[in-house]
């Protein structure tokens, strides 16, 4: 966008504004409204910013016929043409020209808050603009070399995607019920077990209830240190007091016979 010089804007208006002299600066701190005599104004009228081009213009004239009192040239903001006092927000200190190279500094008040805050943002807003278009003229001027990144896919061109976590249904048959208590089933009859062959139907192994119990029942009394001997009466001698050899003969048959 080329720059027009010969067009002037208007930025911000306002009727009344005070003007002050200033004594010169005591220190870098900065200016003090507290040490001008603001009940003194030495000029008051109507001010108004316009620009041209990047310039802007602090313009300050006769309310009734507009005849200019002063003007400051602005080329940067903030900056030394224009700086806010310490000590309020109402009042900052000014450069005017008088177009013949002389300069001084004076003092500009507004009776209201709200029109510095107008006067602020104005000026704010302008050299904002300013540096956006000398940001987009640097881009216009040098376009970029590096080529563009291109994410889009090429003929033929495939991806592959894969979804984790997801667990596939068993299609066999069910399984198996667990038994009760983690016991499994009895086997079969006439099958081996721990590949051994059960025992002929005469000789039924003894039930695990009744060996417990007998051995329950023998608790306590000592067992034989050798195995037992193949005599048939060997038992009957050992335990309790001795008896007779024909009384045990007679025991035994009468036991036999029934």
């Amino acid at each position: 966008m080329a720059e027009d010089d010969s067009y002037e804007s208007m930025l911000c208006v306002k009727p009344e504004v005070h003007v002050y002299k200033i004594p010169p600066r005591a220190s870098n701190r900065g200016y003090r409204a507290a040490d001008w005599k603001l009940d003194e104004p030495a000029w008051s009228g109507r001010m108004k910013i316009t620009a041209k081009g990047k310039k802007a213009f602090i313009k300050l004239e006769d309310r009734n016929t507009g005849e200019l009192f002063a003007q400051a040239p602005v080329e940067e903001y903030p900056g030394t043409i224009v700086e806010a006092v310490t000590d309020s927000s109402r009042y900052f200190v000014i450069r005017i020209e008088d177009g013949n190279g002389r300069h001084a500094f004076i003092g500009l008040g507004f009776a209201d808050r709200g029109d510095s805050f107008d006067f602020n943002v104005a000026l704010q807003d302008h050299f904002k603009w300013v540096k956006q278009e000398g940001e987009l003229a640097k881009l216009e001027a040098n376009p970029s070399t590096q080529p563009k990144l291109d994410l889009s896919f090429k003929e033929g061109q495939t991806i592959k995607i894969s979804i984790g976590n997801i667990k596939k249904k068993d299609g066999g048959g069910a399984k198996a019920r667990p038994t009760p208590g983690g016991l499994l089933p009895p086997p079969p009859s006439g099958a081996k077990v721990g590949g051994v062959t059960p025992p002929p139907g005469g000789h039924q192994p003894v039930p695990a209830a009744q060996a417990t119990a007998a051995t329950l029942l023998d608790f306590g009394s000592p067992s034989p240190a050798t195995q037992p001997s193949a005599d048939l009466w060997g038992d009957f001698t050992a335990a309790g007091p001795k008896r007779p050899i024909a009384s045990l003969l007679l025991t035994s048959r009468g036991t036999t016979k029934a």
